[in-house]
């Protein structure tokens, strides 16, 4: 963008002649002629109507955060659980609400990675206006004098282009205001975000990432996260009466994500929260909202639920994450090559599959070969089931055999870009 930096942390768009001054001799900037009559005095200006108070901004609401590409996935989940006014905006969903819905949202949503509860949004071009708007907000009636905060800001396309100069102001806001410690650490996250000169200021109520439920401890090489899995299970369609197999289960993620939807588990019934160190925390609702969530009995006709894997240390680390969540009776873990998977008896259901890629595991030959064979043993012996494969590599899902549908928008997952690969009934 063009324009000099200043040292004030702003970047100056155009140059020109500072506003304010005039040239001498323009229209309405000369004095009395030399020699001349005085001019008469102006008449007085009628006095301007006080504006009416504007009434308050309505809060902006929530950010739920999702993996770019995988935010419709979310937006779906986020309406069925009732968010209001729900749409999709680039890397999330944002819905209404303040921090009663960011408590339940924190609890039942599980495909968001975070929950951003957004304190302030207006347009700032100069550190200044920024630090007049941070003041406005009530810092008091959100953050509790003895928890420290710590502020952190980024900053695109805007004259404030400074981050830590942003940074610093909002962290002056908040310790006068509120009385905290504000700076570079602390127990909460204030996040500034600077984009085409917007500025929007959230607080993180989730603290951890929302994966990061409690329950997996042992974890595989490649671990899939919680939140990912649960979108893919919705991105497959796969319904919480149908039979769910994993033929490389790893640390058992897929699966035990499965038997926690039929059980009715909330995600984040078992951790602790950014939101319970906020000043406006309510323990006793906090409290009923977790109990509300609790099911009133175990499902009654769970369907099979399957996970299998060669290596007999990983089916003991799946199946000890699988007794932590208090699922373990809903999911059967087998030691078994992918290539001798065997269907479990009753109607078809789903195959899903995150199989090793790529940069991820092993070499290529050996990555082809794998997936031929488990290619090969699901068009033998799993007619009806459908297949979702995830895969960063498209020659890989082609070394199946099996009848893809185009894939699915790429998504992250680590450092890979990967993608969704979907079957119908197989033959």
């Amino acid at each position: 963008m063009g324009g000099a930096k200043g040292g004030d942390g702003t970047r100056r768009r155009g140059g020109g002649r500072p506003q304010g001054r005039r040239r001498p001799g323009r229209a309405g900037a000369r004095g009395p002629d030399v020699g001349g009559a005085a001019p008469a005095a102006p008449t007085p200006a009628a006095p301007t109507p006080a504006a009416p108070a504007a009434a308050p901004a309505p809060p902006p609401g929530l950010f739920l955060a999702a993996p770019p590409g995988l935010e419709p996935l979310l937006l779906a989940e986020a309406r069925e659980r009732g968010f209001a006014e729900a749409r999709t905006a680039p890397g999330g969903v944002v819905v209404a609400g303040g921090l009663a819905e960011a408590m339940r949202a924190n609890l039942m949503l599980r495909g968001a990675g975070r929950v951003l509860l957004r304190v302030a949004e207006f347009r700032a071009l100069h550190p200044a206006q920024l630090d007049k708007r941070a003041r406005r907000v009530d810092w008091a009636a959100l953050l509790r004098p003895d928890v420290p905060v710590k502020v952190e800001a980024t900053s695109r396309r805007s004259r404030i282009w400074h981050a830590g100069a942003a940074a610093d102001r909002v962290a002056r806001a908040i310790r006068d205001g509120a009385g905290a410690a504000a700076g570079a650490t602390g127990a909460l996250r204030v996040l500034v975000r600077l984009d085409d000169d917007l500025c929007t200021i959230s607080l993180d109520t989730s603290g951890e990432p929302l994966h990061r439920r409690g329950a997996k401890r042992d974890v595989g090489a490649a671990p899939l996260r919680e939140t990912l899995a649960a979108l893919i299970l919705r991105a497959a369609a796969w319904t919480p009466g149908t039979p769910l197999l994993d033929p490389m289960c790893g640390s058992g993620t897929l699966p035990i994500e499965a038997a926690e939807i039929v059980a009715g588990l909330a995600p984040g019934r078992a951790r602790a929260f950014a939101f319970e160190r906020l000043a406006g925390f309510d323990p006793e609702a906090w409290a009923a909202l977790r109990a509300a969530a609790v099911p009133a009995a175990p499902p009654a006709d769970p369907p099979a639920i399957l996970g299998g894997d060669r290596d007999a240390e990983v089916l003991a680390g799946a199946r000890a994450n699988a007794e932590r969540a208090g699922v373990a009776p809903l999911v059967r873990f087998v030691r078994r090559a992918a290539g001798e998977a065997e269907p479990p008896e009753g109607p078809p259901g789903l195959v899903v599959v995150n199989p090793p890629y790529g940069a991820r595991l092993g070499e290529r030959d050996a990555l082809r070969a794998l997936h031929a064979g488990l290619g090969r043993a699901l068009l033998d012996r799993f007619s009806g089931w459908r297949v979702a494969l995830l895969t960063s590599e498209p020659g890989l899902a082609r070394a199946t055999g099996l009848p893809f549908a185009p894939p699915g928008p790429p998504f992250p997952h680590g450092p890979l870009k990967v993608r969704l690969h979907l079957t119908g009934p197989l033959p």
